[in-house]
Formats: C-alpha cells, sequence, structure tokens
C-alpha cells in the first residue's frame, strides 16, 4: 500500500510549523559577548563597510545567503495560488539549499504579480544577499523580471527556467548514450511553452552561442494549442523568438501529431497529457521525460507499455527523477564562491555537463543521479566555480 504522502506533509508542517529557522552563529552569554555582537561592536564592521561597500562580503550574511523570491503564480501544478500558500514550497526551496550547498536561503513571497513592483523590490532587498532565485512566477513575467534583473552585480537565476534545462539536458546526455543516439540526430519534442519549455529549448540548441557545445537536430515546441509554428498569429513574443531556434520543417498541428518519429518527449505542462499509444508513434528507442509535477504527463508503465526505452519524471517517488534540485543547490555554490556577477549559458552547460558525468555508468532506470547524492552538488559547484572564473 502506497504512503500517503499529502497526509504526511500537512501533519509534518503542522507540527514544525514550517521547515526552517534561525540559528546562531556565535553564543551570546555574557554582557562581553552582548557588547561585541551588538552595542558598541557591531559600529566597526558598519564603519567598515561604510567606508568600503565591498567588505560586505567579509562581515555579513550576504556571501552565503540567497533570496527564494516568488509571487506564487506558478506555483508546481498548482497554478497561481499566491503568495502565501506559496511559502510552503519557497520554504522548501530553502531547506534544499541548505542541506545540499550548506547556503542559507529565505522565502520572500510577494504579494504582487506586477512585474515593476517585483522587480523594484528585488533591487530593494538586494544589499543582503549575494543571490537571488527566482521561482513559480508565471510567463511571461519572468522573463522580464529576470532580464531586468541582470545588472544587480549578483546572479539572479529563475530556476525553473534554468535549473529544469540544466538537469534536462543531463539526463538527456546519459539517456542518448544509452539508447546510442548522437545529440545532434534526435528530433526532440517539448510540450509546454512556459518559462521551463523555453529554456529548455535554447539550451537544447544551443540557441545565442557562438560555438553551441550541445545542438539537437530538431526541436519542436509546442503550448496547449498545439506546435509553435510561423503560421500562427497568436504567439507571445517570448514564443515568436523561439521560431528561430525550433520547428526547422514548420511542422503544425497537436502535440500528438508532430510526436509522430521524434526520438524525445519532454513535457513540463500537464498530467495525463500522453497515452502508451501516441509513445507507439514515436521513433524507435523513445526517451520520454514527462515532469509535469505533482503527476507526469504519462505515468512510466504507460510509456514503457508503448515501448519507450527510458522513461523518466520529476518525482521522488520513482526512477529517473529529473529534478532541479540536482542543479541549483550547486549552481548557487559556485556562482557565490567565484563572486560571479550573473550566472552565464557557459555556467549553465558547465553543470549539465558536470551532473551527467557524475553518473559512470548510466542505465535504463539510473540515467541521472539520485536527488539526495550531496557528491553530486559538489561536482557542480566545482564545475560551475571554474567556468565563473574563466570569465572574470
Amino acid at each position: 500500500m502506497s504512503k500517503n504522502y499529502s497526509k504526511e506533509s500537512l501533519e509534518l508542517h503542522e507540527k514544525y510549523k514550517g521547515k526552517i529557522g534561525i540559528r546562531l552563529k556565535m553564543p551570546v552569554v555574557t554582557k562581553d559577548d552582548l557588547a561585541t555582537v551588538y552595542s558598541p561592536g557591531v559600529a566597526a564592521p558598519c564603519e567598515a563597510i561604510r567606508d568600503n561597500p565591498e567588505d560586505v562580503y567579509r562581515y555579513t550574511i550576504k556571501s552565503n545567503t540567497v533570496a527564494v523570491v516568488s509571487d506564487g503564480s506558478a506555483v508546481l501544478g498548482l497554478g497561481n495560488i499566491g503568495a502565501a500558500a506559496a511559502i510552503p514550497v519557497m520554504e522548501g526551496k530553502a531547506m534544499l539549499f541548505k542541506k545540499f550547498a550548506d547556503i542559507d536561503a529565505f522565502p520572500i513571497c510577494l504579494d504582487t504579480q506586477n512585474a515593476e513592483e517585483i522587480i523594484r523590490t528585488v533591487r530593494l532587498i538586494a544589499p543582503v544577499f549575494g543571490g537571488i532565485n527566482l521561482e513559480d512566477i508565471s510567463a511571461p513575467r519572468c522573463f522580464e523580471i529576470e532580464e531586468a534583473l541582470q545588472d544587480l552585480g549578483i546572479p539572479v537565476f529563475h530556476d525553473d527556467q534554468h535549473g529544469t534545462a540544466v538537469v534536462t539536458l543531463a539526463a538527456l546526455l546519459n539517456a542518448s548514450k544509452v539508447v546510442n543516439k548522437k545529440m545532434n540526430d534526435l528530433k526532440v519534442v517539448i510540450n509546454g511553452a512556459g518559462s521551463a519549455g523555453i529554456a529548455i529549448a535554447k539550451l537544447l540548441k544551443g540557441y545565442g552561442e557562438k560555438k553551441p557545445k550541445v545542438k539537437v537536430r530538431d526541436v519542436i515546441l509546442c503550448d496547449r494549442k498545439g506546435a509553435i509554428h510561423k503560421g500562427r498569429k497568436d504567439l507571445t513574443s517570448h514564443k515568436e523568438e523561439a521560431l528561430r531556434y525550433t520547428n526547422r520543417h514548420h511542422l503544425s498541428g497537436s502535440v500528438h501529431a508532430v510526436l509522430k518519429d521524434a526520438d524525445v518527449f519532454i513535457g513540463v505542462s500537464e498530467a495525463g497529457l500522453l497515452t502508451a499509444d501516441d509513445i507507439r508513434t514515436m521513433a524507435k528507442n523513445a526517451i520520454v521525460f514527462a515532469m509535469a509535477n505533482p503527476n507526469p504527463e504519462i505515468m512510466p508503465e504507460e510509456a514503457y507499455k508503448g515501448g519507450a526505452a527510458i522513461a523518466g519524471t520529476g518525482r521522488s517517488d520513482m526512477p529517473n527523477q529529473v529534478n532541479n534540485v540536482l542543479g541549483f543547490p550547486g549552481i548557487f555554490r559556485g556562482a557565490l564562491d567565484a563572486r560571479a556577477p550573473r550566472i552565464s549559458t557557459a555556467m549553465k552547460l558547465a553543470a549539465a555537463f558536470a551532473i551527467a558525468k557524475y553518473l559512470k555508468n548510466p542505465d535504463r532506470e539510473h540515467i541521472i543521479p539520485s536527488s539526495l547524492d550531496k557528491k553530486v552538488t559538489k561536482a557542480v559547484a566545482k564545475a560551475v566555480y571554474r567556468q565563473a572564473m574563466k570569465e572574470k
């Protein structure tokens, strides 16, 4: 009998009143302690930072602290549930930062879904933080917000976009090896043209890079109305831009139609989208990453029934979990340690290759490392740090 994770989660959250807290780094017992860490001693680091602003990294929490910022507009598969209801997820993200990368993170759930207000708020709180993790903000607003904040001088990273893309690429690098297919020969169908889908497509196609390290043959991006193609008149600016690097054969029709002869399906959309019959129309030794949360586009057993060679989801309770936790802690750890002003495409690729290479002998049910393996974070952090230092 399967566990009731929903019931257990409610009980756990009620018992502990959330998942994170604040601890003191030094004892405060005597008057001397208090005089040193607070008044009058605390004036010294304040004056040092006033005289040399870079000393904020030397004397405060900034060097190891990340804000997890959300407006609650696109939380998991739950949709626009608002700031308060998003807190458990953002707390969870902060918990994972601490567990895997020893980064102190704090949930900042904003009671606004106005892009300009979010941008201004992040700018105003940025002095405290060494990095900003944007989370569960719906498209296209998320693109505008992230782009506007790249001048902050600290990494601003929308994990739903780039964390998902990094881990998906890592999984696909290994899965393609298992089925003996070359990355540049793949036809990939992505369903979901929001933040994650567009970021995955860009990374797989090497969009914006002079000499792409990865460039799959063809990517067809689909939304609720089917394939994104030149004949459509209802595309947002970001979907129109996607036509520069996707759907080179100008395919039209539903995701079910364009899935024919595809080597790979990547789902970042909705539960129960596909059936075994859909998988049967794909190329031999098909790869299926159905990553809708909490329930995938197709369950692994159904994908295998349709002839898939490899199936993965975003869930912790199933094999081949393609999950951001393999990426974002190490990416931020490396970026913070290097004092990187932003997270570049090259840093994302370094993370993806580090995750893929960590698994020495991938097979059908092990195409990506376990999400609980802390050594993955160290490997990713090291790779990202090295790349960040090259870019300085």
